[in-house]
């Protein structure tokens, strides 16, 4: 494109990057799974940041219910793909972008491809895609591939990073052998230790783990974007401070509270059972 000139353009990441470094960032790959609430914005924020490979994933599309929190959700987007959307959108940013497309969202078929030359993963799967994410991350352990999972909970953003020298995956949650229910209160409590988006819930009728309901917001998913983008540039970029599982942290914007996490024995950790059983008698389980 005449007009587009890919140093110009991200010439204001200079200062906080430097140009060699910006460079590396233009040459590696972030794959990321989903395009929905955290994904769609981790993918133009991270465009923004002047990453220019992407490997995306995602097979549903817009519907009117994504409009509260998710970017790529309009009225003229309604009823189209979100991989189509969004693969505009980042065009939009950078038409120089070398975007790998994966239309049938992250299965079986198609995971080694997807994971294939990628520098670092991005979660933004759906958070009952417990399959699909037990896979993913998976095969990104065998790969050495470090993982970024920013979660959108209560009205912040609770940061998880597993890689090379950290906790595995499944070590941490403790999937294995748990139905949907005991999965998903597994998850809850492994992303947000602290727990610190609950007691001010205004509507508890409407948090429904059974029907896979619960409510959202595009403030916290901002948040988790931008999160998400600072990890993946340290990672990317091989700099200090990224902390691995079973460290974990969180940010709560309602209460402007920040908590940093350490769960050693991950889903066997005391504090973590307990937690699970809080929720349970939350959830009236």
């Amino acid at each position: 494109m005449a007009n587009f000139d890919y140093g110009s353009a991200f010439s204001r990441n200079i200062g906080w990057v430097t140009e060699s470094e910006q460079l590396r960032l233009k040459n590696a790959r972030v794959a990321i799974g989903g395009l929905g609430g955290v994904g769609g914005v981790h993918l133009l924020t991270l465009a923004r940041l002047g990453i220019g490979k992407f490997s995306i994933a995602d097979f549903d599309k817009f519907d009117i219910v994504n409009f509260n929190r998710q970017v790529g959700a309009t009225v003229s987007s309604l009823g189209k793909p979100k991989l189509d959307v969004l693969r505009d959108m980042v065009r939009d940013i950078n038409p120089e972008v070398d975007l790998r497309l994966f239309p049938d969202g992250v299965n079986d078929d198609n995971l080694e491809d997807f994971l294939t030359d990628v520098d670092v993963y991005v979660d933004g799967l759906d958070f009952f895609a417990f399959d699909a994410r037990r896979k993913t991350f998976a095969a990104c352990e065998r790969k050495g591939i470090p993982v970024v999972t920013a979660a959108p909970l209560g009205l912040g953003v609770a940061l998880l990073v597993f890689g090379p020298g950290g906790m595995p995956f499944e070590e941490y949650f403790g999937f294995e052998g748990g139905d949907e229910m005991e999965m998903a209160i597994r998850f809850l409590v492994g992303l947000s230790p602290a727990m610190l988006q609950r007691g001010y819930v205004a509507d508890m009728s409407r948090v429904n783990l059974a029907e896979r309901k619960g409510p959202s917001c595009i403030a916290a998913c901002q948040l988790c974007a931008g999160v998400a983008a600072i990890e993946t540039l340290k990672l990317v970029l091989g700099r200090k401070g990224v902390r691995l599982a079973p460290l974990g942290t969180q940010f709560d914007a309602y209460r402007m509270q920040y908590a940093l996490t350490w769960r050693p024995w991950g889903h066997r950790n005391p504090m973590q059972r307990l937690m699970r059983y809080l929720v349970r008698r939350q959830l009236g389980l």
